[in-house]
């Protein structure tokens, strides 16, 4: 079996499921979700959402200048779908979904979803109008993490939250761990090989 050649299109997945939680200078506020989201520096650390003009909360996004992005979990795939097909224009998100506002603190407008697991509070550095998506880059300005994800050694332990995926249609749960980063290069440690000989008794003949 051979390869199709489709016309140009997104197929880079899997991706993010991300709720988005933001506000405008009036107190407004509102969630979406995004799955084109990512990483694009450590140092300062900064993060990108794509986001639609015609969305409800690109305004408040443009003119507040901040977002929360809220990572999701299998508990909030619900959530997930209906903030990114409904309108915050036509129905409160925050109730609907059973969501509750916490407080951000490093921003003054956008709220952080208290159900989720990790906050990523985000002030907009500029604006990219690329076509059908507007992409808002964005300097990381604090992180909050729940607390009861902490193991005995302060260690957050983030893939034991239930982390969503995003591929083709389908939202995935991240399945079982298949290695740690750097594992393909690590050398192995060969253990001692323990003889099964009986040490010999020097007072026999």
């Amino acid at each position: 079996m051979g390869k199709q050649t489709w016309k140009p299109g997104n197929m880079l997945y899997p991706l993010p499921a991300v709720i988005v939680s933001t506000a405008d200078k009036k107190g407004n506020t509102n969630i979406l979700t995004i799955a084109w989201t990512g990483t694009v520096c450590t140092n300062p650390a900064m993060v990108y959402i794509s986001v639609r003009p015609e969305r409800y909360s690109y305004h408040m996004i443009k003119e507040s200048g901040e977002f929360v992005i809220n990572l999701t979990t299998e508990r909030l795939v619900r959530a997930a779908d209906f903030c990114g097909v409904r309108s915050g224009k036509d129905i409160d998100k925050w109730k609907e979904c059973r969501l509750t506002q916490g407080k951000a603190v490093s921003l003054e407008y956008a709220p952080a979803i208290e159900e989720s697991p990790v906050n990523i509070e985000c002030k907009v550095k500029s604006i990219q109008e690329l076509g059908s998506h507007h992409m808002f880059l964005a300097e990381v300005t604090a992180v909050q993490a729940d607390e009861k994800y902490m193991d005995e050694n302060g260690k957050f332990e983030l893939n034991k939250t239930g982390l969503l995926a995003y591929s083709h249609g389908e939202y995935l749960g991240l399945g079982n761990k298949l290695g740690t980063f750097g594992y393909s290069v690590r050398k192995k440690i060969n253990k001692p090989v323990k003889s099964m000989h009986k040490p010999s008794d020097s007072g026999r003949n």
